[in-house]
């Protein structure tokens, strides 16, 4: 019974062979899998494909943005010119020369121009004047509203730790929202709160030194850059 059984199965079979499909590989998983299929009885695993795809991508990740990209310079940054150099570092020579003699002026009054985010402030609009943190809209916005954010939150928590943590977080919060990042406006109220001589302008602080120092700079960036196109060298 058995071996006609077997006989009719086989009559009914085509008898010619049937063309063999080429062998589609469609990701480097699809072919490990394949390969390591035969040595676990035609199954691989689903531990194993979950540490080869684990696998994988660290090395994709590894590979596109190596660990110490970010501690050396631009690959596309070349060398800067001597004009480069020249320019942003003596439109920070002369903003602080000129401030510090408006401080001399104003010293009997017991106030000053010259406070330490406008160093920061130097930096960004001589040296990146293009970035988004030398923005017009960026800088005065963010100077202004950060400045009294400081004078508020000093007048609710008094000195401390808690004013310093509570003025830093609203400020960057405010920055964020107004879209008006510029970074040295960041330490304006800790420089509020930190700052003796500094309470007796209140709300004022607002507007000065900060905003009305930083129109100067604005004024004295735009000269840098005229003579930096004009002067190369």
């Amino acid at each position: 019974m058995g071996m006609q059984l077997h006989a009719h199965i086989q009559l009914l079979l085509p008898q010619t062979p049937l063309p063999s499909l080429p062998r589609l590989s469609l990701s480097p998983l699809n072919s490990i899998h394949t390969q390591c299929a035969p040595n676990k009885g035609n199954f691989c695993g689903l531990r194993t494909v979950k540490k080869l795809r684990k696998r994988d991508l660290c090395i994709v990740s590894s590979s596109s943005s190596p660990v110490w990209d970010g501690w050396a310079p631009e690959n596309n940054s070349k060398a800067p010119s001597l004009s480069d150099i020249f320019w942003p570092s003596a439109g920070a020579f002369a903003a602080m020369a000129i401030l510090g003699k408006i401080d001399q002026m104003l010293a009997p009054k017991g106030i000053s121009m010259t406070i330490a985010p406008l160093g920061a402030v130097c930096a960004v609009l001589f040296a990146t004047p293009s970035s988004p943190g030398a923005r017009k809209y960026n800088m005065f916005v963010a100077q202004i509203g950060c400045a009294a954010i400081g004078v508020l939150a000093f007048s609710i928590f008094g000195p401390g730790w808690l004013a310093r943590s509570t003025a830093l977080a609203a400020a960057v919060a405010f920055m964020i929202v107004t879209r008006a990042v510029h970074p040295p406006a960041a330490s304006l109220p800790l420089l509020f709160i930190d700052g003796v001589k500094l309470h007796h302008l209140n709300f004022w602080y607002a507007l000065f030194p900060g905003a009305a120092a930083c129109i100067f700079l604005c004024l004295l960036q735009e000269m840098v850059c005229y003579f930096k196109e004009n002067l190369k060298f």
